[in-house]
């Protein structure tokens, strides 16, 4: 495990993964009841999911569909 949290962890990689084609959002999560990174697609695209790693610097990546996230009208 780093010695960073994870906060700092997605910070310092949300640039690189929201740049990937289909990556539509990222955040700190929960999976299995442990703090985790997720990645959020705008499709099932097996291209887009290739291009995500199992984990950054330690910390788990959870990768799901979504569908397309748009700014709420006010």
């Amino acid at each position: 495990m780093t010695s960073k949290t994870i906060r700092e962890v997605l910070a310092a990689h949300t640039d690189t993964l929201m740049a990937l084609p289909g990556v539509v959002g990222t955040a700190v999560g929960r999976c299995d009841g442990v703090p985790c990174i997720r990645v959020f697609l705008a499709d099932s695209s097996a291209a887009a999911r290739g291009k995500i790693p199992a984990q950054l610097e330690g910390y788990a990546v959870k990768v799901e569909v979504t569908g397309p996230i748009r700014p709420r009208r006010p």
